[in-house]
């Protein structure tokens, strides 16, 4: 399953709802069936990435964004994976 898109408005951050909304993800994804659920963040997003890895994501590779914009700026994109084989 691939993770595409995931936000809370900001006057709403601090609340636990990303948390809610990222377990509610992996046990839609589990009950399907699905192997893993996998996600990009940009390098930027640092309270994304550390909610990933609170939930068990893992990062699974980084690369620059495949742009002219992308290699001039350095916009580094990170794929984090859960692997929900053999989780509960």
């Amino acid at each position: 399953l691939a993770l595409k898109r995931m936000s809370v408005r900001k006057d709403y951050r601090g609340l636990g709802i990303a948390t809610a909304l990222g377990r509610t993800v992996l046990a839609f994804a589990r009950q399907r069936g699905c192997r893993a659920v996998v996600l990009n963040t940009l390098m930027l997003q640092h309270e994304a990435r550390a909610l990933y890895e609170r939930l068990g994501f893992r990062r699974h590779r980084r690369y620059v964004l495949p742009t002219a914009y992308g290699r001039l700026a350095n916009c580094t994109i990170t794929t984090y994976r859960y692997d929900l084989s053999g989780a509960p």
